[in-house]
């Protein structure tokens, strides 16, 4: 598996990769997602030879602020290590950021995933998040 920058875009693979972990809000509206990938800050893609397996794409202006706002990996790819290499690859990536955040699942295994990786959350930090949906 490479990690590596995820270019060019391809609606094709992207599509499929997201309909794969069921994620049809963003499928039901593909040009958005396109210009969502026009505007992230960082898009990673994990690559078994040239199959595109996983994604990570990241938001953010770089210096104060990242937030990973997609992780997704194929299903028959998962829990091999591909997301932790994403999610490590865009930490290296932005060391000298103070703050990267995200928003996730609320399921044991979402959150041991997360933990794992050094995430805390926001609770523990005495904070709480919102959203306006």
């Amino acid at each position: 598996m490479k990690i590596r920058e995820y270019a060019p875009y391809r609606a094709p693979e992207i599509a499929a990769l997201y309909a794969s972990v069921g994620w049809t809000a963003y499928t039901d509206d593909l040009a958005a997602l396109e210009r969502g990938f026009a505007h992230s800050l960082l898009v990673l893609g994990a690559y078994t030879d040239d199959k595109l397996i996983g994604i990570l794409r990241a938001v953010g202006d770089g210096e104060t602020i990242v937030f990973i706002q997609d992780i997704l990996v194929l299903p028959a790819y998962q829990r091999k290590g591909v997301g932790s290499a994403l999610v490590r690859e865009a930490l290296a990536r932005f060391s000298h950021v103070r703050q990267i955040g995200l928003l996730t699942d609320d399921l044991p295994e979402t959150v041991a995933f997360y933990k794992a990786l050094g995430f805390r959350p926001l609770s523990r930090l005495g904070c709480c998040g919102f959203l306006r949906i």
